[in-house]
């Protein structure tokens, strides 16, 4: 059967640095804070935390401009930086309380930010669980067939192709799941970006803010940062390896592999792996969190 469509849970508020962000929250005890990524909202969790939520206090924000999340004031070029949604999730993590024993459940533009938070905490994480993640910067070399795509985004082109034509919601997401999307999950991922303009804007400046030959700078230097604290922390990992994988393949792939105290496991999977195999997902998630 396809993985269901519908997420069962009720969305909170919290209000965070005079915005209102949505979220999940189900079960009891320590934090287990799943972060989703570019272009999805914590929907994409929503047939993972049902493994796991009687494991912990399961949590999934809406980034800041995504998902039920206020979009921000003041929109153009210059706003949802990773900077600034590293701002907004400090605050919303302190705001509901997640301050010790955290586990994290991160994916895609989620992992960089749990990965840097993780790295800035060290004492309050208790294990990182990661799947089609940015471990490292990526050298121009790397970008294979994707860097025509990547280009056009980070250039003049961008602004049509994601704030009026929708691309990464159109095109993007349903190419990088194995299956077949349906008409319910694609009108859910539709849902927060319908108005064109500036209410797409968060879409576009996590492609352009992708680490690429050291650029752009800032977040080139905080994913150097938690790369190398990565590859020597004794924190637990957990690799879900997706296979064939689109994020993490190849060479990043060994990279990664290579990071001390980690459990892998591999499922079938693209890049939005949970769209294709939720259940194993969150199966090898409560298994290693009881573990912990």
């Amino acid at each position: 059967m396809p993985p269901s469509a519908t997420l069962r849970y009720v969305k909170r508020i919290a209000n965070v640095l005079g915005s209102q962000m949505a979220y999940v929250e189900v079960g009891n005890g320590d934090p287990i804070v799943f972060l989703h990524g570019n272009p999805t909202s914590s929907y994409l969790w929503r047939n993972v935390i049902p493994h796991v939520e009687r494991w912990g206090r399961c949590i999934a924000p809406d980034l800041v401009g995504m998902g039920d999340s206020d979009k921000l004031p003041d929109s153009g070029p210059g706003r949802y930086r990773i900077a600034e949604h590293s701002m907004y999730l400090d605050a919303f993590l302190e705001e509901v309380g997640v301050r010790n024993n955290v586990t994290l459940v991160i994916h895609d533009w989620g992992s960089a930010l749990g990965f840097d938070w993780a790295r800035r905490h060290p004492e309050a994480i208790k294990g990182i669980a990661y799947m089609e993640a940015i471990v490292r910067p990526l050298a121009r070399d790397e970008l294979g067939e994707h860097g025509v795509f990547l280009d056009a985004l980070r250039g003049p082109d961008g602004e049509a192709l994601i704030l009026e034509q929708n691309l990464f919601i159109e095109e993007f997401l349903p190419r990088l799941v194995l299956r077949e999307l349906g008409e319910v999950e694609m009108a859910e991922y539709r849902r927060p970006h319908a108005e064109p303009g500036e209410a797409r804007r968060a879409m576009l400046t996590m492609p352009r803010e992708i680490p690429i030959g050291g650029e752009p700078a800032e977040t080139s230097e905080m994913v150097s940062r938690y790369s190398e604290w990565l590859s020597e922390s004794r924190i637990p990992k957990l690799l879900v390896n997706a296979l064939p994988g689109a994020a993490i393949t190849g060479p990043m792939r060994e990279f990664c592999q290579r990071w001390p105290n980690q459990t892998e496991v591999s499922v079938k999977g693209l890049h939005f792996v949970q769209e294709d195999s939720p259940d194993e997902i969150g199966q090898a998630v409560a298994r290693w969190v009881r573990r912990l």
